[in-house]
């Protein structure tokens, strides 16, 4: 049995029928350095409150499955040390051997819908690296958006990632990749790239809806929603393309492989970036917490 306990908050909300949006816990542990780490969870958390819904942060503590942190939860999580980076391969393991874990995109999908929550957003979904056809390195988010019925909202794939090749493969695999707002597809620190939009909506209660009519229909996965970063926080791509170069050819020179490449290539950016990756990778966050918000109250009150 999967020992699985949802805060008080969520409880309630679920009761209530209330709208709720996972949020995951790598961009807690991997993602940002502390304390923006803990700042930056509560004011993620917040942004959902204030927008009508309820936030649920996942995360595996002592071999539980938590949806939702209390504050003393959150904390220990941003403290802890040798914290495991939970995907759809890892956590299985790590709940049958009482672990800690903090959940990527596929692994707090996969949470999500077993506590029914349909909507979660992240930062940037992960995806297929470049050099792929050599490393074999792609992201089990993928697969997980092609199989788990969650809208994702984020701001597209990360910038990091060959995005062409990561677009193929969500194509291939029949996920609905969807621009909101625009037709460009966002890139994660820079609101648009070269790459055009499968499809665009423009507004919350149209992405409700193409997640009901998935349900319908009977198909199998969720939805990407690229939500682009607000303009007067983004980064713009060509200024970012060099550093990202220079980062990932340090990465090839030290042998960093698998689930280290991310965390190091960030750590990188931000290093080159002397710390505006970060402020902009917090911006990007609050925004997709707030539109993940309006999706998820539209499907709680359709038609509203």
């Amino acid at each position: 049995m999967i020992d699985l306990q949802s805060s008080p908050e969520v409880t309630e909300a679920q009761a209530r029928r209330r709208p709720v949006v996972a949020l995951e816990s790598t961009i807690i542990t991997h993602g940002m350095p502390f304390p923006q780490n803990v700042d930056t969870a509560r004011r993620v958390e917040q942004d959902i409150r204030d927008a009508g819904a309820v936030p649920a942060t996942i995360a595996v503590l002592d071999g539980v499955l938590h949806i939702g942190l209390t504050d003393t939860e959150l904390d220990r999580l941003a403290n802890a040390e040798h914290v495991a980076k939970l995907s759809r391969a890892d956590l299985a393991v790590c709940l049958a051997a009482g672990g800690t874990g903090a959940t990527t995109v596929a692994a707090t999908m996969i949470a999500a819908h077993l506590a029914g929550i349909a909507v979660f957003a992240t930062g940037g979904i992960g995806g297929v690296h470049k050099g792929a056809e050599s490393s074999f390195d792609i992201s089990a988010d993928l697969q997980e958006l092609a199989q788990t019925p969650v809208t994702v909202v984020a701001a597209g794939p990360k910038a990091i990632l060959d995005i062409h090749k990561t677009l193929e493969v969500l194509e291939t695999l029949g996920v609905p990749v969807i621009a909101y707002g625009q037709d460009s597809l966002p890139a994660f620190w820079s609101a648009t790239s070269e790459v055009h939009a499968p499809l665009r909506l423009d507004r919350p209660d149209r992405i409700a809806a193409a997640h009901a009519m998935r349900a319908d229909m009977g198909l199998p996965g969720g939805q990407l929603v690229a939500n682009p970063i607000p303009q007067e926080d983004e980064i713009p791509a060509a200024s970012l393309a060099p550093i990202i170069a220079r980062a990932q050819a340090e990465a090839e020179a030290q042998g960093i492989a698998s689930k280290s490449v991310t965390p190091f290539l960030l750590d990188r950016i931000f290093a080159l970036t002397d710390g505006a990756s970060l402020t902009a990778n917090i911006a990007l966050v609050r925004n997709n917490a707030r539109l993940a918000a309006e999706i998820a109250k539209c499907l709680c009150n359709p038609g509203s």
